[in-house]
């Protein structure tokens, strides 16, 4: 089967957002964007080896092409409304295209984001997808606006994922059930993005925790010019990896293990109390870690109100 005929019979479906002028089919996508918006776009690029095992279900990796990099619009608050794929495959597999494309679209449904285009090539297998939303003019999200006595928070748990990818590369060993509750925080991420929503108007910053909350929230910092102070107390740690792994390794896995795809966000003490209701409307729980202080941009960690020295790295491709 060639890659027009692949393209055809797995990825086409007709579009229903009025919004997509042409979609794919032609040399380019036309797309209307909402009157008084920004456009907002990421791409990501997925290698096999790198950012997932070969043998992962293509179900599974279909789902987490896509939700990465919606993710990357939650942060800003924008709505999805468009992306694009180009996948590189080593051979034609039809079965593991049925079962990407179903993971991929079946995601892109839910959140009413419509295939536009992209490119289908032979050689080592890598996916790289680019998303497009939208959000209302001077009410995106981000990095940049943290300020000394903002709180910090983060949505959801955080070390699940890399707790059950240690597993995986065999660097410590969970027993069935553990596995079972933290695999899906590795293959089945959910973006958040009716948070990212919500907290328009609201956080004076806000990323998405990818590379380890360290490393993601020290681009906050640099971006914006300060401090941060964060409690390990208050480090929201599923009941799983807690029982899991001592407290030291625990703090490791939640600060600078990666592939967590929660919010992080700052948010001025007057907004507190508006925080609650918006984000309970969502049904998404979150927890406030620490707060912002003046100072050069790095992070002080507390426990019991006494300094605690932590030497971590987030991901980085090139170290």
């Amino acid at each position: 089967m060639g890659e027009f005929e692949l393209i055809r019979r797995f990825f086409q479906r007709p579009v229903r957002r009025k919004d997509v002028v042409l979609g794919s089919g032609d040399d380019c996508a036309l797309l209307s964007v909402p009157a008084e918006s920004l456009l907002a776009v990421s791409t990501d690029t997925l290698v096999a080896g790198v950012h997932f095992f070969a043998d992962m279900d293509p179900v599974k990796l279909g789902h987490k092409a896509l939700a990465v990099n919606l993710s990357d619009l939650a942060a800003m608050g924008a709505e999805p409304r468009w992306v694009s794929l180009a996948l590189t495959l080593p051979a034609v597999n039809e079965a593991w295209v049925a079962g990407f494309a179903e993971g991929f679209l079946e995601l892109a449904e839910y959140y009413n984001v419509a295939l536009v285009g992209g490119d289908m090539t032979r050689g080592p297998l890598s996916i790289t997808v680019s998303v497009k939303g939208s959000v209302p003019a001077g009410r995106a999200l981000m990095r940049s606006g943290a300020k000394a006595g903002d709180g910090v928070y983060v949505t959801g748990t955080l070390g699940d994922a890399a707790l059950a990818l240690s597993h995986l590369l065999g660097k410590r060993t969970l027993n069935e059930n553990q596995l079972a509750a933290v695999l899906p925080r590795l293959d089945h991420p959910h973006p958040r993005i009716l948070a990212g929503q919500a907290l328009r108007g609201l956080a004076s910053s806000a990323l998405d925790l990818s590379d380890g909350l360290a490393s993601d929230l020290g681009h906050i910092l640099k971006a914006s010019g300060v401090r941060a102070q964060i409690d390990l107390d208050l480090l929201p740690l599923s009941p799983v990896l807690q029982d899991a792994v001592p407290a030291r390794d625990a703090w490791q896995l939640a600060l600078a293990g990666g592939d967590d795809y929660e919010l992080c966000f700052t948010v001025p003490q007057e907004h507190h109390g508006a925080l609650d209701t918006a984000l309970a409307n969502c049904g998404v729980k979150f927890t406030r870690i620490g707060r912002i202080l003046a100072g050069e941009p790095g992070i002080d960690y507390l426990q019991d109100e006494q300094p605690v020295e932590l030497h971590l790295k987030g991901w980085d491709h090139f170290a």
